[in-house]
């Protein structure tokens, strides 16, 4: 590759970076430096170029997704940008979540939640917006339960490394299985939330103007909704959510 393609395909690519610097960082704390996501971002753009193989059967876009967003991803892990405390209680939630789910039957109500947790409602939302920078990531993401404690980890990993891999893809499509069955599970409004944050790929502020609440009450929806899925995945993918 000539040094004007590749430097052609960033440019043709680099609102990519943004796109997936805004979905991350939408709903980050204050403290964390978007710039610093973007250069990030754009470091995996230039990492997914230089190693893109066309024989492989992904387009360049896919594949630079998956590079972006796993820089992004160990940039957001060096600065420790969400308290361990407010993880902790992440997880927590997702664990007490599956285990009330499992005991009722049904998706529990945020009332047994809250009871569940020892909390009056007021305290319970209050733990939602706490923990819903905890859980404003990729669904995927959201899902990987213990990456929480990767903190001190700093792979360079290829998503090539995985294609053709039988095992590996015999996981992805068991996770997938179980995060479509575990979204079909979920209340109405949640659902609702799920498929407009990422099918349509709505804001959180313009999903309460769809559904007419305000940007708060959406964060309270999407940090339960995601509370239950993580807890579902670690149930039924046999993985122990970490203490």
């Amino acid at each position: 590759m000539t040094k004007a393609e590749r430097e052609r395909l960033i440019s043709e690519h680099v609102r990519l970076v943004h796109h997936i610097v805004g979905r991350i960082g939408a709903h980050l704390p204050e403290n964390v430096d978007r710039e610093d996501l973007i250069s990030a971002g754009i470091l995996g753009l230039i990492k997914a170029i230089d190693r893109y193989d066309a024989q492989h059967g992904a387009k360049l876009a896919t594949y630079a997704s998956s590079v972006i967003r796993g820089e992004v991803m160990e940039s957001l892990r060096s600065k420790d940008w969400a308290p361990r405390s407010v993880r902790r209680k992440a997880r927590e939630l997702a664990k007490v979540a599956a285990a009330l789910e499992y005991r009722l039957g049904r998706p529990p109500a945020g009332d047994e939640l809250a009871d569940a947790m020892g909390m009056d409602i007021d305290d319970y939302h209050r733990l939602l917006e706490e923990t819903s920078s905890a859980t404003l990531l990729s669904l995927e993401e959201a899902l990987s339960v213990g990456d929480e404690d990767r903190d001190n980890e700093a792979p360079d990993v290829d998503p090539w490394d995985d294609f053709g891999d039988p095992a590996l893809q015999m996981e992805e499509e068991d996770v997938k299985r179980v995060l479509i069955e575990a979204v079909d599970r979920l209340p109405d409004r949640e659902k609702q939330v799920i498929g407009l944050y990422y099918q349509d790929e709505l804001t959180l502020k313009e999903i309460g103007e769809v559904l007419g609440v305000t940007e708060s009450r959406i964060c309270q929806i999407h940090s339960q909704a995601i509370s239950r899925l993580r807890g579902i995945a670690a149930r039924e993918l046999s993985v122990a959510v970490p203490k």
